[in-house]
């Protein structure tokens, strides 16, 4: 089932993106009072996990730098309740959903069908060991389809995102780290100006560097060494492993049913940029 997550990843990952690259999410959150983007996306994404202070929700997120969480949380949540900022979010990624794919493919028997077995296999799959997809699951299914199917493809997101930080806590790689090691995966050098570490220290990004260097995961240069071009691989695999569960609750003929129909659904979002 290791290919089948990926490629339900693959699938599923541009209708979540929706919620951080359009225009509408970002509008519903604003219109309640978050001041800045990030004020919004920490607000909503952490929101099913309740009131809990900023460490859990660094935990929970694994990747961001330090302090970067506490900078908005608890304050996001002040004077707008969790409950209204993950409402928010949904209203706005089913939106920009609706205006990508347009009446056809929005009301379409295969997206209500999508949206049908995507909900079964996140309903079907244990919380166990899984903060993020259990904070998604405990909250109410929409019954509009398009806002079900972004729904549960973003808590099968969440669940995957759940099983990739325990590959990279299994394999000592913290959240920077991840970041480096992503950056040359995707031939970007010097890794240290890939976008979700560039604004970090100096001082900062030397340290993770060197360690990386100092475990033969990279060499002087700043480049993949064989090792680390491994730790990647594994880590991924991993990833794919731990991504299956969900998949392997629907049979081979509704797992063809649920490709064939986010085939066309994927392709018209993805084309805009998930914009």
């Amino acid at each position: 089932m290791t290919c089948t997550a990926r490629r339900m990843h693959e699938l599923l990952e541009p209708i979540c993106l929706v919620t951080f690259f359009s225009e509408e999410c970002n509008e519903e959150l604003a219109a309640l009072g978050h001041r800045t983007y990030w004020d919004g996306y920490f607000a909503s994404r952490a929101a099913p996990l309740g009131r809990v202070p900023a460490q859990v929700v660094d935990a929970a997120f694994y990747n961001f730098a330090d302090g970067e969480v506490a900078r908005h949380i608890p304050s996001a949540w002040e004077t707008i309740p969790p409950e209204a900022s993950v409402a928010a979010r949904e209203r706005g990624s089913a939106a920009s959903l609706r205006r990508i794919l347009g009446d056809g493919l929005a009301g379409s028997p295969g997206l209500v069908r999508a949206a049908d077995l995507t909900t079964q296999a996140a309903a079907n799959t244990p919380t166990a060991g899984r903060v993020m997809f259990a904070g998604m699951r405990a909250l109410p299914v929409p019954s509009d389809p398009v806002a079900r199917l972004w729904h549960s493809a973003t808590t099968l997101r969440e669940h995957r995102a759940d099983g990739h930080i325990a590959a990279l806590v299994g394999a000592r790689i913290g959240g920077a780290e991840a970041h480096v090691l992503s950056a040359l995966d995707m031939g970007i050098h010097p890794p240290e100006s890939f976008g979700r570490i560039h604004h970090l220290p100096k001082a900062r990004l030397a340290a993770v560097m060197s360690g990386l260097r100092e475990r033969g995961l990279v060499d002087a240069d700043g480049h993949f060494t064989d090792a680390g071009r491994e730790t990647k691989h594994r880590i991924e695999t991993m990833t794919d492993e731990l991504a299956a569960a969900p998949y392997d609750t629907l049979s081979p003929a509704e797992l063809d049913e649920l490709i064939a129909a986010l085939e066309p659904i994927t392709a018209k979002v993805a084309a805009t940029g998930s914009q």
